[in-house]
């Protein structure tokens, strides 16, 4: 078994040429974006095109990175964001004889005892492993999600170059500092490569959504799992965009977009964890008009404290009170922040929590306009740029993605829904204490691995 591990790794010859890659893609990017900073001419949105480009053939960590720093407002200039946003995951799936070997090299000599049928094609491929549908011995349907060879040595290399193209960036100064997020989205990536620890995901969202009948998560199937290799129930269920392709009612939408809202707030409000990655591959739509939801590599958790400071901070926009909200920011993570920043945050703050404050029916569309959005984004950066700028705590990284990632899938499904009522479902009852306990518990009984 050693030696199938050995040839699981990427050679050194692959290594270099990756590094090589990522460096001249990142160098040169992160210049030009610096000289757009120094107001130095050049075609930017070519430019952009061009760093997408680059980074879809590599594929792999740098691509997930640079997804994620797309939703960060401020951390790249709009015409890079908005390029970078639509990257997709088109890493070519490995061969079946590599598939054989990865397989022999995680469960065994013998791996295909435990497996009645096990498909040659993989049925998904994203970023860091490919997918492949099963039948156990006993007749159980399982997806068999296999990670890539040498994705420990790629991200390392990954991060550190994504770490000399931020400092670049940021060395012409910037209204909103990324120290921290880069911390964040190092330590969350890295994860990732940890299949155990997404296995303890899924049985801590099994727990936490239980009593949500519209949400399924799939089992995993601990003894067919290690590191590299997630076994898991197969959950039926078709792609969002084949849904969105046919003629759903409003009612159908409706009931999809209440389904997302609950899978991803019931274990935030009541329990302080969040599924980072609320892309439209990361769920599918059951027959029955129910949600699967899938991949959980990129969860969060968060300090009872923190989201005691989410829900105060929306108190206090709602009654008015600037002093409530101003503690509530420094509850959130913002260090040494003045008052005049904080009303500056308190703009970016409304538009945020805007659908939620309104006890009617409401699209989202009325109220998280993307063009309206990036107007404010606009100003609060103008602003923060004004008042010395602001560090953001790594809290807000999965945070902020979630917003972002579900308001778009809200908006695809054309939702009419009264928000504020689900969002008082889940947080009626909110103390600091009461979701304090409750995450204990649950992690416990998940047996998931300490957090950073």
């Amino acid at each position: 078994m050693a030696h199938e591990r050995d040839l699981d790794k990427t050679g050194f010859v692959d290594n270099v040429q990756r590094m090589i890659r990522a460096s001249s893609a990142v160098g040169g990017v992160a210049a030009r974006m610096a000289g757009h900073k120094l107001g130095l001419r050049g075609n930017k949105a070519n430019h952009a095109e061009e760093l997408r480009a680059l980074l879809g053939s590599l594929k792999g960590p740098m691509m997930k990175a640079a997804q994620l720093l797309s939703t960060i407002p401020g951390a790249l200039p709009e015409e890079y964001a908005e390029a970078l946003a639509h990257l997709q995951a088109n890493a070519p799936s490995m061969g079946w004889g590599f598939v054989q070997r990865r397989m022999r090299a995680e469960l065994g000599a013998g791996w295909e005892s435990h497996f009645r049928s096990f498909s040659h094609e993989a049925v998904a491929a994203a970023s860091l492993g490919q997918v492949h549908r099963a039948a156990l011995a006993d007749g159980r349907e399982v997806a068999c999600k296999l990670q890539y060879p040498g994705m420990t040595g790629a991200m390392e290399q990954d991060l550190r170059q994504l770490k000399r193209g931020l400092g670049v960036f940021s060395l012409v100064g910037s209204a909103i500092r990324q120290d921290e997020v880069y911390t964040e989205l190092a330590e969350r990536m890295r994860e990732e490569l940890d299949y155990t620890r997404e296995a303890s995901h899924l049985r801590l969202y099994r727990l936490m959504l239980k009593d949500v009948a519209e949400v399924s998560v799939p089992e995993p199937v601990e003894e067919l799992t290690t590191s590299r290799l997630l076994t898991m129930a197969w959950t039926p269920g078709r792609s969002m965009k084949s849904v969105l392709a046919e003629n759903l009612s409003q009612e159908e939408r409706n009931d999809i977009a209440k389904a997302l809202f609950r899978a991803w707030y019931k274990p935030v409000y009541q329990y302080g964890v969040i599924h980072g990655d609320p892309h439209m591959g990361n769920f599918t739509i059951r027959d029955d008009g129910g949600l699967n939801l899938l991949d959980f590599g990129a969860v969060r958790i968060f300090s009872p404290r923190f989201i005691g400071g989410v829900l105060s901070l929306f108190t206090a926009l709602r009654d008015g009170d600037d002093d409530r909200a101003y503690e509530a920011y420094h509850d959130w993570g913002f260090k040494n922040i003045s008052r005049e920043t904080a009303s500056v945050l308190n703009e970016w703050a409304r538009f945020f929590y805007r659908p939620l404050m309104k006890d009617e029916v409401c699209n989202v569309e009325e109220t998280n306009n993307p063009q309206e959005a990036r107007k404010v984004l606009e100003k609060v950066y103008e602003g923060l740029k004004r008042t010395g700028g602001v560090t953001l705590p790594r809290e807000f990284v999965m945070l902020d993605r979630s917003a972002i990632g579900l308001g778009s899938a809200f908006l695809r499904l054309g939702a009419c829904v009264n928000w504020h009522e689900l969002f008082h479902e889940l947080t009626d009852d909110f103390s600091v204490e009461l979701l304090a306990a409750r995450q204990k518990e649950a992690l416990q009984k998940a047996r998931v691995k300490p957090v950073s």
